[in-house]
This record gives structure tokens, C-alpha cells and sequence, in this order.
């Protein structure tokens, strides 16, 4: 059995109280690592240790050009390690092999490299006053940041949460998912042996109420928060930062709407389409998990669509063919199929898919569904989508912004004042328009509504990670 523990001050250590919890692989249902169990203690610890090491150390001192080349060493460990840091998040919760190599690795590593660079290269503002005076301002690093990653890209979105915050000088103690925690041990390794000071970025595993996570949103001394997750969540760690007037940044739950006009490059439409509901065995909260195609292409649409979900290669995650591997856990694989007993009776119809073998739900293609139906207003998070139609541009909008959530849109057109003018209708954080999870590390990431609060990337980012400073001067 693998072990693995907190980093905590430079160095890997167990709980407090010696408590260890293990990790289950849901393809073969056993468990596969064993993780130290955190609490409130073990947070202690880990905030005392970042928040000495900003008061005192070296990190938020050094030069961004200092911070930028360890910053670049960690993107330089994370691709030498690609292999094992892909295979612990797809041991851990299910992942293709495919995507979390093939993906997620190039991407953690970008992570790094970008807001390295970006720091560095980044401009502050000049405010000549003309009166005597000079104003400029200056980007100050926040603080102790509290990172809490979400279980569906394990390494990728913790390395979106850390990079920043460590770039801008920031200390961080990163909370993985309990049900994905091990590649967050990896990179805290990794850290120290790139030459991050110790306590600069500490890993504390865990649960969240009434645990380890809890304690980290609740303490005075950490400055920022930053959460991926569920909505209900979100508003826990809200309220519990709040409370102590942190910062947060939280990226929440969607429903995501992919709008299908009938002049749309179909082959096109459908390929994307299925990359945005069925990647990561649809665990991915920008899913496009509500298709609305047009009229005029509809049953054309939908025969394809039903054809290349019902081709997808189940199997081993393990098995680099595999397209679709099991969800994540028991507790998630009850709640993603026991939507699908919803459908019936909510008016719906399932076309192709269902439950599958073990944890496991094929791509499940619903058609038929009103509005208030379950399986368009909640966020499923698995491989099931809705397919309706429409007749308007106008119907379209409407149907697109008639959820509580506001993460992420797509509209697929070949009609170019179209496309610009229903992405600006639609009440989406990101519109990708004839594609899907295409992103520029310099646009604003995050959502509206029950989708979460506050944007980061590139200069977002920056905002969030500092404390932005006034300074002006009498010539």
C-alpha cells in the first residue's frame, strides 16, 4: 500500500493524532493508497508554517524573477513526472489515462510556466497628476492563501489555484479533495525539490466540515481563499471567510447550455459536443450538459450524436484507449444514475446509454425533457445530456439563461454577427463558440450565479493575489 502524508514546513509528515484514511480506485473498487487524515491541528500547523514563512522568509522578498525560475523548475518536475502524477488521479478517481497524461500534465505544467512569466512581465499603472504630484500603483502580495482543489482535476486545478498565488509571492496551504488526494502530496514533494523555501506551499489532506478544510476557511490568519466545488459549498467556505474578511474565489456548479443553430458546421458540432458533456466521464463542471439544436437539423443532429456516444470505448482508465472510465465513487455513481430514474416521470426519454458495469454510467442521451425537469435544472455532473429543440435565436437565449447557474455557454454558428451577438446575450462566465475548453491563461475564469464569485487568470488573477497599493508623491 502507497503512503502518503501532509507537507507541512518543508517537510512530509504524519497527522497529529496518527489517523489515515485510504483512497479507493473505482475501477477495481479496492483501495489503492494510503493517506494521512488531517484535522484542525494539522491545519494549525500548516497555517502557522505559511504564515511564518511570509512574515519572515524569503519568498514574498525575492524577486519575481527569482520566484519565476523555481516556478519553472516545478513546471519542469511535473512534465518528468507526468506518469505518476497522470496515474495517482486516475487511480484515485477514474480519469482516462489518456486525458490525465495526455492533458491534464501539459496543462499543470503550463500553469506554472504562465503565471511564472506573467508576473514577471507584468505592468503596473502610472498616474501622472500634473499638479506636483505622481501616483502609481504597486501589487503587494496578499498573504497566506488557503487553496481548496476540487476532485475532478486533481493536479490540473490545484496547479491553476497555486501558481498564481505562489508567482505573486504569496505562501499557500493547498486542501486536495479526499476522494483525490495523492497528486497533491506528489506536488508538494516536487516543491521542495525544485527549491520552494519550506512552508511556502504546504499540502494538508482531509475532509472539509468539521475537519481539516473547515479550520483552514475559518482562521483569522489566512488571507485569501480560493474554492472550486458545489454551490452549497461555496457558501459554507463564503460564510466562514467572511466572517474574518478574506478574500474569496470561488468557482462553483454549472449547467452549461450549447446552443446548435441550423447553419452550423455540423460534423463540427457534434464533435465538440461530445468533448463538452462526455471528457472526464462528464465530471467536469463546464459541461455542456444542456444541448438545444435548432429545428431544422435537429433529428439529423441528434442520429449522429446518438451514433458516436453509443461508439465511445468504455473500460480500464488505466488502458490508454479508454474514452470513458467509471464515475468517480460509489456515493457519486448513486447519485449520477438515480437521476436517471427522474426522466420517465419527469416526461423525458433516455435514447441510448444508462447504468453500466460496476461505478459506471454510459453516455446517456435524454430527449424529451421539459424545463423543470430534474435532469435540466440540476447539476448532474456524470455522461448525461439533454438534447431539445428550437425555433429562434430569441428561443434559443431564452432556453440558454433559464438556470440559476452562469459558468460557461457555446454557441455553434457559421454566421459571424451571430455569433458575437448571442455570446454577448448569453449569462455565461465563458462562451466558447465552435469549440469547447479552448483557453487563453489570460482571460477571466470563473461564473455568475449559483456558478461562484469572482475571476481568476492573468491579471484577474493578479488582483485577487495581491493587495493593490496606492502611491503617490510629491515631486
Amino acid at each position: 500500500m502507497n503512503r502518503y502524508g501532509h507537507v507541512i514546513g518543508g517537510v512530509e509528515v504524519d497527522s497529529v493524532d496518527g489517523k489515515r484514511f485510504p483512497t479507493v480506485d473505482p475501477w477495481t473498487r479496492q483501495s489503492w493508497a494510503d493517506v494521512a487524515l488531517g484535522s484542525a491541528p494539522d491545519a494549525e500547523r500548516a497555517v502557522h508554517a505559511a504564515r511564518t514563512a511570509f512574515d519572515e522568509g524569503p519568498w514574498p522578498r525575492m524577486s519575481s524573477v527569482e520566484r519565476g525560475q523555481i516556478l519553472h523548475r516545478i513546471a519542469d518536475l511535473i512534465e518528468a513526472n507526468g506518469e505518476e502524477l497522470g496515474l495517482a488521479d486516475t487511480h484515485d478517481m477514474g480519469k482516462p489515462i489518456a486525458q490525465s497524461v495526455g492533458n491534464d500534465i501539459p496543462r499543470s505544467a503550463m500553469n506554472f510556466r504562465f503565471f511564472a512569466d506573467h508576473a514577471r512581465l507584468a505592468t503596473a499603472e502610472s498616474y501622472p497628476m500634473g499638479d506636483g504630484f505622481h501616483a502609481y500603483s504597486r501589487y503587494e502580495p496578499a498573504g497566506v492563501v488557503a487553496a481548496i482543489a476540487p476532485w475532478n482535476f486533481p493536479l490540473m486545478m490545484a496547479t491553476w489555484k497555486v501558481a498564481p498565488a505562489l508567482a505573486w509571492g504569496n505562501t499557500v496551504i493547498l486542501k486536495p479533495s479526499e476522494h483525490s488526494p495523492v497528486s497533491g502530496t506528489i506536488l508538494g514533494r516536487l516543491a521542495l525539490e525544485a527549491g520552494l523555501p519550506p512552508g511556502v506551499l504546504n499540502v494538508v489532506q482531509g475532509f472539509g466540515p468539521s475537519s481539516a478544510g473547515e479550520a483552514l476557511t475559518a482562521d483569522r490568519r489566512v488571507d485569501r481563499v480560493t474554492f472550486t466545488g458545489e454551490s452549497a459549498t461555496g457558501r459554507t467556505i463564503a460564510r466562514a471567510a467572511g466572517g474574518n474578511l478574506a478574500g474569496v474565489s470561488l468557482e462553483l456548479g454549472g449547467k452549461g447550455a450549447n446552443i446548435v443553430f441550423d447553419d452550423a458546421d455540423l460534423d463540427n458540432a457534434v464533435d465538440w459536443s461530445m468533448r463538452a458533456i462526455f471528457t472526464n466521464t462528464g465530471q467536469v463542471c463546464l459541461a455542456g450538459s444542456r444541448l438545444y439544436v435548432q429545428s431544422g437539423i435537429y433529428p439529423d443532429f441528434l442520429a449522429r450524436f446518438v451514433e458516436k456516444s453509443e461508439a465511445m470505448r468504455f473500460g480500464d482508465p488505466k488502458d490508454p484507449a479508454t474514452q470513458l472510465g467509471p464515475l468517480s465513487s460509489e456515493a457519486h455513481f448513486k447519485k449520477v444514475s438515480s437521476y436517471l430514474d427522474t426522466v420517465a416521470e419527469d416526461g423525458g426519454k433516455i435514447v441510448t446509454g444508462g447504468r453500466g458495469a460496476g461505478w459506471s454510467v454510459a453516455p446517456t442521451v435524454v430527449t424529451g425533457a421539459g424545463p423543470n425537469a430534474r435532469v435540466m435544472r440540476e447539476e448532474i455532473f456524470g455522461p448525461v445530456v439533454t438534447l431539445s429543440e428550437f425555433q429562434t435565436e430569441g428561443e434559443a437565449v431564452a432556453f440558454a439563461n433559464d438556470t440559476p447557474y452562469g459558468l460557461n455557454a457555446m454557441v455553434f454558428t457559421t454566421d459571424l454577427s451571430r455569433a458575437h451577438r448571442v455570446a454577448a446575450l448569453l449569462k455565461a462566465g465563458s462562451v466558447w463558440v465552435n469549440c469547447f475548453f479552448i483557453r487563453d491563461l489570460r482571460a477571466p475564469f470563473g461564473g455568475a450565479g449559483d456558478s461562484g464569485i469572482g475571476r481568476e487568470g492573468g491579471a484577474f488573477s493578479r488582483e485577487f493575489f495581491t493587495e493593490p497599493k496606492a502611491v503617490i508623491v510629491q515631486l
